[in-house]
């Protein structure tokens, strides 16, 4: 199950009895604020992007949504959002359980600049009812990400 390979990846820095599962799906922002009984900006949504035959991931705040003028001066290419099976085929997480931990090598991951307002946000832990509450610097450090991207819009005046 993705949920214990997340907690089996976050053993490494002691957060695997941090994950929360919930009786109620938490596979939206909407749903993961509702479960976390927080704010939807503050749900870390990992976004998956085509790149050739392989993936990109962006974890953005929940209220951030991607300016595609940004995106694709960042990554040279066009913003488009990977298919179901293709998402689980690189990733290993279906859709609503998307995270940033346990990814396979060579899929690079980038954290949002719409995250840094936040002393700590809420990610998925691979399934459509789970999450875990991590500071912004922390989850850039377990999830190794590549680096800060700024890609978004409509968060800055919330």
């Amino acid at each position: 199950m993705s949920v214990e390979k997340v907690r089996k990846y976050l053993a490494q820095w002691g957060k695997e009895e941090e994950v929360k599962e919930f009786d109620a799906s938490s596979a939206t922002v909407e749903l993961a604020a509702l479960a976390l009984d927080t704010e939807e900006k503050r749900i870390a949504k990992t976004l998956a992007f085509a790149d050739g035959e392989g993936a990109v991931l962006v974890v953005t705040a929940g209220d951030a949504k991607i300016d595609n003028r940004l995106f694709k001066e960042t990554f040279k290419m066009k913003a488009k959002m990977l298919d179901p099976e293709s998402l689980y085929a690189l990733t290993g997480y279906k859709v609503g359980g998307v995270c940033p931990f346990a990814i396979p090598s060579g899929v690079p991951i980038y954290l949002d600049e719409s995250l840094r307002r936040f002393e700590s946000v809420y990610p998925a832990c691979g399934s459509a009812n789970s999450a875990i509450k991590l500071g912004v610097d922390e989850l850039f450090e377990i999830s190794r990400a590549t680096s800060w991207v700024d890609v978004c819009k409509g968060w800055r005046d919330a």
